[in-house]
């Protein structure tokens, strides 16, 4: 299992009403963008939120939560949220929320 597909059915599902969503491969697992940027995604069994690096702390003061880190150099303003931290869908939709916020509030990709 490269990633968890039910997690991933969830995010789709606090998604569906927003437009411009895609979904990428990456990170071994997939991401959700909106208009082109990254907002969250699934590695693993684990939800990685995009919530920008003034918010990163705070992000990781939540239960649950640990720096995004694949390579022994932390990314700011990315956190995983193991499964205890969106075991209730509020929780999730919360933690969804966040990363479409700030995906939204950054200025339009370039990239193809």
């Amino acid at each position: 299992m490269a990633y968890d597909d039910a997690l991933a059915a969830r995010i789709r599902s606090v998604l569906a009403e927003r437009e411009n969503v895609t979904e990428q491969k990456m990170f071994g697992g997939i991401a959700f963008m909106i208009g082109g940027r990254m907002a969250v995604g699934v590695v693993r069994d684990d939800l990685m939120v995009r919530v920008g690096p003034d918010a990163h702390d705070e992000a990781l003061a939540s239960p649950h939560v640990r720096p995004m880190d694949f390579t022994g150099r932390p990314m700011r303003g990315f956190v995983l949220v193991a499964p205890a931290g969106v075991a209730d869908d509020s929780e999730l939709q919360g933690w969804v929320e966040a990363g479409a916020s700030f995906a939204v509030s950054q200025p339009p990709s370039t990239s193809r």
